[in-house]
């Protein structure tokens, strides 16, 4: 098995016709070792470099400063230099997705779960909508909740969260959430969710990773998922 940890077993979720699976997208659905995110954060240093006018090395020192300051680069042009976001979520999306494996394991795995399913991602529709095709799971989710339906203000801020339970109407006690992002479940937790950290090796979203209210942990989905199923059928 590929879980690498879990509370007690006793706590392991039960996943019914009320329940709601959440769902990161990026190196959650798929693993890490993908690596689409060095495309994308190529994508975003051209694009402030060519939109601001700068060499590569200063495009890439304000491409991370504004990721720290306000979560996303794309939040920080907005706010300082009142950039186009549909422009800038095409551009930095147009990535080569053949590294992404179709799944037919995790398509199949999600089939057999018989509850609702969304997408939560700082990503945008039309990306989202691309990896999951790809992946061959498109059909197993109801919708996707967006950084533009977050109105651009990204996770683990905690307005997409309120936002994203108030318009599915979401109650979070019967929500299990997924993310590579450790820091992103704290606030799920915090709402009553359970929370899974699907594991990445990048520090930036290991941080927080040891926080008790991370409910469970796994290096494989598709298992993950199956145990889901295997608890919630007997």
């Amino acid at each position: 098995m590929h879980i690498l940890s879990t509370k007690d077993s006793a706590t392991f979720p039960v996943v019914t016709q009320d329940s709601v699976l959440i769902f990161d997208l990026d190196n959650t659905l798929y693993p890490s070792s993908c690596d689409l995110f060095s495309q994308v954060s190529t994508l975003i240093g051209k694009y402030v470099g060519d939109y601001l006018g700068l060499p590569p090395e200063q495009a890439y020192h304000v491409q991370k400063d504004y990721f720290r300051r306000y979560g996303t680069t794309l939040r920080g042009l907005m706010l300082e230099h009142k950039i186009d976001p549909a422009d800038y979520l095409n551009k930095v999306h147009d990535i080569d997705l053949s590294v992404i494996a179709p799944s037919p394991v995790l398509a199949q795995a999600l089939a057999n779960l018989p509850c609702r399913k969304v997408i939560f991602t700082n990503a945008s529709r039309g990306h989202a909508s691309r990896v999951m095709d790809r992946l061959g799971i498109s059909e197993h989710f109801e919708t996707i909740f967006d950084i533009v339906d977050a109105e651009f203000i990204p996770k683990p801020q905690q307005q997409p969260y309120d936002r994203l339970l108030a318009r599915d109407g979401i109650d979070p006690t019967c929500a299990i959430y997924f993310e590579d992002m450790a820091q992103n479940l704290l606030p799920a937790k915090d709402m009553g969710m359970t929370t899974v950290w699907v594991h990445s090796d990048s520090d930036w979203a290991r941080k927080g990773n040891d926080d008790p209210r991370i409910d469970h942990r796994t290096d494989n989905l598709p298992v993950f998922l199956e145990m889901l199923v295997s608890k919630s059928t007997r």
